[in-house]
């Protein structure tokens, strides 16, 4: 993937997308997905992970990534925001569901995966902790301290992180076996929405695909891949094939960042 530095990017019309460059972040890879299935064209922006990005925070206001620009208009930095700023670029396909009910549920459950708190979040509090482990060398250690202070790491939570995604990826295993019983292929019904395309995306933080389809240095594949044994226990194979099946079918392969 191309990218372009903040200053190159801040001049140009149309939609950017600032993204953290050579790594999978999930955030991220959501957004990318959803503007794919939604065939909106947009310029790749570079984020470097961590760091102070001072030009970027003078153009959105934030240093972090995803972040969505359209045009004059004000940055889309939240999941919520990007989606809705894709659904009214593009209606088609819709991606959230007309009805309430259905998009009631689709930014519940997208809250527990996307959310504070959530699965990424949490599975991001598991990674600090292991940064700032004993022997950590200083420049993990580093990027451990910036990240801790974005999602409020104690040790306590990073105990406590575990637990609630194991409770998450039932919550979503559960969604997709009441699914498929309906005669579903996704998670919430028949057609795909954005969910299926968050879960896809933040799978990875779990367990990464293969090396053809996800390629990652090794060491990151290590990090990114958990042998938490509450987490496995409730990583059901199902939730992995419909990862795999949400690729394969709407998302382009191998992965870039």
């Amino acid at each position: 993937m191309r990218y372009l530095d903040v200053e190159e990017a801040r001049a140009l019309p149309g939609l950017r997308l600032v993204l953290s460059a050579g790594v999978p972040g999930p955030w991220g890879e959501a957004a990318k997905a959803i503007l794919h299935v939604k065939k909106l064209d947009y310029t790749p922006v570079r984020q470097l992970p961590a760091q102070p990005n001072p030009a970027l925070e003078a153009w959105t206001g934030r240093n972090d990534a995803p972040i969505a620009v359209l045009d004059d208009e004000r940055p889309r930095a939240g999941w919520a925001e990007i989606l809705l700023l894709a659904e009214r670029l593009a209606p088609e396909p819709r991606l959230v569901p007309e009805d309430p009910e259905p998009r009631a549920l689709l930014f519940g459950y997208a809250h527990e995966i996307c959310g504070e708190q959530g699965l990424g979040w949490s599975r991001r509090l598991m990674l600090v902790h292991e940064r700032l482990g004993a022997g950590a060398a200083p420049a993990a250690r580093s990027i451990g301290e910036a990240l801790g202070r974005k999602y409020g790491y104690s040790p306590e939570a990073a105990e406590a992180a575990p637990r609630r995604c194991a409770g998450i990826l039932q919550l979503l295993a559960d969604l997709l076996r009441r699914s498929r019983e309906r005669g579903g292929g996704y998670l919430l019904g028949d057609r795909l929405t954005a969910l299926d395309l968050y879960w896809a995306a933040f799978a990875t933080l779990f367990e990464p695909m293969p090396n053809d389809a996800c390629p990652l240095p090794g060491a990151l594949r290590a990090m990114y891949t958990t042998p938490d044994p509450e987490i496995r226990a409730a990583l059901d194979p199902a939730l992995l094939a419909h990862r795999d099946f949400v690729y394969r079918e709407h998302l382009p392969l191998p992965m870039e960042f």
